[in-house]
């Protein structure tokens, strides 16, 4: 059984703390500069809202340390961000086991509007749609014109879009034909090409869930 969250909201539609996700994001989604967070406990959730936002989401808390851990992040070839650039596409997936039936959407990060919306792919992980969640918008800039950032949440498949190859355990058959023909598709399209689009990880413990999330914890 998943752990209770509760996630405090200190600038959304009606600012205070939360007993469950779908609550939150309430009071956050179109909602601009919001500011939310989960915690372990509510006696740590009802504290930090207390304290306020400054020092409990986003790089307030950070300081002089900006530069190094953004430093740190592109030399290890997975680019991080102490601030949210707004301007920009998230992208998450929805599934049901894993493996098992996999959707994947981008939203814009502003806004919370769908931009692109995917499945259910019959069978599938979660990192494989994550994978083609990033592909997908990037091809999607691209043909816009775009050079706005992507936000994931999968390291993992930041790690494949670099390589531009996924690692998977996941077998070849008939029950996962379909997301593999779209993989096949998505490294094919980085093989032949480019892009100037950053692909950054959303900070999850600082930001709150990330803007595309299914909300399925």
């Amino acid at each position: 059984m998943a752990k209770q969250k509760y996630y405090v909201v200190w600038e959304g539609k009606k600012p205070g703390v939360y007993n469950t996700w779908a609550d939150c994001k309430a009071q956050t989604d179109h909602y601009t500069g919001a500011k939310y967070k989960s915690y372990e406990s509510k006696s740590a959730a009802e504290e930090a809202y207390r304290a306020g936002w400054k020092g409990n989401w986003g790089s307030s808390a950070g300081g002089a340390s900006k530069t190094k851990s953004a430093s740190s992040g592109r030399s290890a070839g997975m680019e991080t961000s102490e601030e949210v650039d707004y301007d920009s596409i998230s992208v998450d997936v929805g599934t049901r086991g894993n493996p098992g039936p996999v959707e994947y959407k981008g939203v814009d990060t502003r806004t919370g509007e769908i931009i692109f919306s995917v499945g259910p792919i019959s069978k599938g992980t979660n990192n494989l749609g994550e994978f083609l969640a990033i592909v997908h918008a990037l091809a999607h800039l691209k043909k816009e014109g775009s050079t706005k950032t992507v936000y994931t949440d999968s390291v993992n498949a930041m790690k494949w879009l670099k390589q531009k190859k996924v690692a998977t355990t996941l077998a070849r058959d008939n029950s996962t034909e379909e997301i593999w023909l779209m993989i096949d598709r998505a490294e094919q399209w980085l093989q032949t090409n480019t892009y100037s689009n950053k692909v950054l990880k959303w900070q999850t413990k600082q930001w709150g869930e990330i803007k595309a999330d299914y909300g399925r914890k």
